[in-house]
């Protein structure tokens, strides 16, 4: 993987953040809290698994173990 396409997940990611709390706020307007956060549960949780596995890729390049290209 080289330095632009882990840049772009990275956006990616908070992207997916920024996803979730929008549509968390705006299905509060129309349906009841537990049924806001079933809703942008998935978005943050796919952010939150991309930004552990680029963590780790990042931890990797520091070390020397695998390099990004």
């Amino acid at each position: 993987m080289d330095r632009s396409r882990f840049v772009a997940l990275v956006i990616a990611a908070f992207g997916l953040v920024f996803v979730s709390f929008v549509l968390r706020g705006t299905t509060r307007l129309v349906a009841p809290y537990e049924v806001a956060v079933a809703v942008s549960a998935p978005p943050f949780f796919a952010a939150a698994a991309l930004l552990v596995a680029l963590f780790v890729l990042a931890v990797l390049d520091v070390t020397g173990i695998r390099r990004l290209e």
